[in-house]
């Protein structure tokens, strides 16, 4: 054995053999593509806006109506049903006493749709919307919950479901990424902090992460070129990054290479896009009328739902908004009226306000939160003081716009909003339908890692087909 054998890398090695790391990593990235497909069959959508409530909405004080509760106003939970697993703040206690809800409920619209007091705006769009009442979950606390529905999975690591949707379909617009996120905190500060792993990518390409816009002028970090220079000369400077990064990726073939001039070239053109973006200045005085005094705020639910509104209009194909907050574990009576005054009429004026622009009809909007709160009470029974705990069995949802039959019930809840009784749904489902109408195969997004093809429903997921038109 000569020394030239002995000092031989393994990269060396690869390149002579004549395998090569570039050609394995063209092998890798042909089975990427043969697991993205594009759209299986006509899509009813083309973009998707999340409304995440995060913290948890309490599905009776909100949507479930449960008039006979009142009957039993502080009653023994347990006398009546099998009390499930319960958080670690009320497990092993013996008494669950039913407090039900302290909000008037009426029906509105054409389809009936029964809703609280505390949703005047989205009473208005009642027959826009498909409210699903039979939502289920398996997790009983804030973190493993959220990401579930974020991920498809408990424990971190799975791609989120915004980069699911770039990875799959791409990008409507060069000049903003896929996938946007934006997050607003209510007045009530629940301590529920948003992990940017919630919108990351995962094992996917780390261009399909979420991008975090900021409230106010600047909204993304270090896009503004310093005093005095010119973006011609930054335009000469991306080409040569890339020429150098093109030769790297011929030498190695790491696809985060790619992914590294893609991300370049987004920066490079969110320069100019961002900032027209979020200049609301062209806004007329009905636009504020329509959102709320609020969306003049940075930083706000109502301005995030607006910026939402103009990221639709420039085709970004997925934004998510969360406002946090609905934790109530104390005060119901208190918290739950605040936090739907900062959310109501904001989630009502997107719907109205993309319908009559022409952009509802292929523009799915979807609200909810990781799960929803129990019917008795917690903290006692006071009843203006007291709170409710997470409740994962039963929680509400509503959709609207792209392909959904609008002033649709779907699933029902037993007596006590404890239980789902008929047509239970997982975020699995809700995935795979949303999917659906994308014009996705859920069962055909797929992406190799580890050995094996995974996807955002793993191997679960029915579609809704009662509330699609």
């Amino acid at each position: 054995m000569n020394n030239e054998t002995i000092n031989t890398t393994r990269r060396q090695f690869l390149l002579n053999s004549g395998i090569g790391l570039g050609a394995m990593a063209l092998t890798g990235l042909q089975n990427e593509a043969s697991g993205a497909p594009k759209l299986h069959f006509a899509p009813k959508a083309k973009r998707v806006i999340f409304l995440c409530m995060a913290g948890g909405p309490s599905q009776h004080d909100l949507f479930d109506y449960k008039p006979n509760l009142a009957k039993l106003y502080g009653k023994n939970l347990a006398d009546y049903l099998k009390i499930p697993r319960l958080s670690g703040m009320t497990s092993g206690k013996s008494s669950f006493p039913i407090a039900p809800s302290m909000f008037k409920f009426a029906q509105h619209g054409q389809s009936g749709q029964w809703m609280s007091e505390l949703l005047p705006h989205t009473a208005k769009v009642a027959d826009e919307l498909s409210i699903v009442k039979s939502m289920t979950s398996t997790h009983v606390n804030h973190d493993p919950a959220v990401t579930f529905l974020q991920t498809g999975h408990q424990f971190p690591g799975r791609p989120s479901i915004g980069a699911w949707w770039s990875y799959g379909l791409g990008s409507l617009n060069k000049n903003l990424p896929d996938y946007v996120t934006l997050t607003s905190q209510g007045n009530y500060k629940a301590a529920q902090p948003l992990l940017s792993r919630l919108w990351g990518s995962g094992f996917l390409p780390s261009k399909h992460q979420g991008v975090k816009l900021r409230s106010g002028e600047n909204a993304v970090l270090h896009l503004k070129d310093p005093a005095g220079h010119k973006l011609q000369e930054e335009r000469v400077m991306m080409d040569a990054m890339k020429a150098l990064n093109d030769r790297r990726f011929k030498d190695v073939g790491d696809k985060e290479i790619q992914t590294r001039i893609s991300q370049y070239e987004m920066a490079f053109k969110m320069q100019t896009s961002v900032p027209d973006l979020v200049d609301f200045k062209d806004e007329p005085d009905s636009t504020y009328k329509l959102y709320g005094e609020d969306a003049k705020k940075p930083g706000t639910f109502a301005s995030n739902c607006l910026m939402a509104r103009r990221m639709i209009e420039r085709d970004v194909r997925f934004v998510q908004l969360f406002h946090t907050g609905w934790d109530h574990h104390d005060d119901v009576a208190k918290h739950h009226p605040t936090l739907c005054k900062e959310t109501d009429q904001a989630s009502a004026a997107l719907v109205m306000d993309l319908k009559q622009r022409g952009l509802l009809k292929d523009t799915l909007i979807v609200w909810g939160g990781e799960f929803g709160r129990t019917v008795f009470s917690q903290g006692g029974l006071k009843r203006n003081a007291y709170g409710r705990d997470h409740h994962p069995y039963n929680f509400t949802y509503w959709m609207a716009g792209g392909g959904i039959k609008g002033g649709t019930t779907y699933g029902e809840t037993d007596d006590f909003s404890c239980n789902v009784v008929d047509k239970p749904v997982t975020f699995h489902d809700l995935h795979a339908t949303m999917q659906h109408l994308m014009g996705i195969d859920h069962e055909k997004l797929t992406y190799k890692f580890q050995g094996r093809y995974f996807r955002l429903t793993d191997v679960h997921g029915h579609i809704l087909k009662d509330i699609i038109s």
